[in-house]
């Protein structure tokens, strides 16, 4: 039987609203002598060390994110910068309220298999704490005689490296905000600036500079502009370190169309015309306000990309 484990968790980034609360934490961690930087970030790791995998590369990865707001460019010692991003980490159960809505497709290894037997890949859907949900796996074997074995997940969980989608194709983009509701003067002024292939950084420095040119603060543009973002933020890739078992692999929410969850994405396997194997999900992305169906292509189950669906 599998069962959620509540003890699964993984490193999300801590957010704050409010801009003040975060240079007072990060003020406090800079006053502090560099012997106690040293004491807590050493603790900092001891403590997380048997739940979590490259704890260091993680937390340097968040106070690089975090080092636009400080207010000084001095050299800071190893330990302060593991300190400081420790600060804005947060350790967060996928699995702490539910793991339901499984699929399963053969994997795409299939070496080192008694005869008769083929290895599986079985999808879930974790719904963890907030009730956030995400996609985690499992892998197992069915013997020649039907027998099913589902391998013991390990106690490590990453999220992945997101990557941004490297261009968009503006027909595209244009039939989605018309499905959306989105395509108003604003997005119409931005996309005629476009060439027909773009950038999100692009598509951003338009937006800007758009908004500025009419200086509107108005709420219906505002929301506007944060809806095209968010809808180019729906494309994007992630890739898992190969050298990971699958089961510590999850896909967590990542855009802002997704801020509440992923659900309901269940795996198919099609094969190409070559012989080679693409497996497909759908699965619908939601923030609260708008229901966006959303297409997972996987040819390994370590480089996934993610897009947007369109109608005809």
């Amino acid at each position: 039987m599998i069962k959620p484990d509540d003890s699964r968790v993984f490193f999300r980034p801590f957010e704050f609203a409010n801009r003040e609360r975060v240079l007072k934490i990060i003020a406090r961690v800079m006053t502090l002598p560099e012997a106690e930087v040293e004491r807590r970030a050493q603790e900092v790791l001891r403590e997380f060390a048997d739940r979590h995998q490259r704890l260091r590369v993680f937390f340097l990865k968040r106070f690089e994110q975090l080092s636009g707001q400080l207010i000084s460019d001095q050299h800071l010692s190893e330990s302060r910068r593991l300190l400081l991003g420790a600060c804005f980490t947060q350790e967060y159960s996928l699995e702490a309220a539910a793991l339901f809505n499984p699929s399963m497709v053969l994997h795409p290894d299939q070496t080192d298999l008694p005869e008769g037997s083929a290895r599986f890949v079985l999808s879930l859907r974790a719904t963890g704490e907030g009730h956030v949900s995400s996609i985690v796996f499992r892998s197992g074997v069915i013997d020649r005689d039907a027998r099913v074995t589902v391998n013991t997940p390990t106690r490590f969980v990453n999220a992945g490296e997101m990557l941004p989608n490297s261009s968009y194709e503006k027909r595209l983009f244009e039939r989605k905000l018309l499905e959306l509701g989105l395509l108003n003067e604003l997005a119409l002024r931005v996309l005629a600036v476009l060439d027909d292939t773009f950038t999100f950084d692009q598509l951003k420095t338009v937006l800007d500079r758009e908004l500025r040119r009419t200086r509107s603060v108005i709420r219906e543009q505002t929301d506007s502009a944060r809806g095209i973002l968010s809808l180019a933020q729906a494309n994007y890739e992630i890739h898992f370190d190969p050298g990971q078992r699958l089961s510590e692999r999850v896909i967590f929410p990542t855009s802002p169309a997704e801020v509440k969850g992923i659900e309901d994405a269940r795996f198919v396997a099609f094969r190409e015309e070559d012989g080679s194997t693409t497996y497909y999900a759908t699965y619908t992305a939601y923030d609260c306000q708008v229901v966006l169906p959303q297409m997972l292509e996987t040819r390994d189950f370590v480089h996934f990309k993610i897009s947007t669906l369109n109608g005809p």
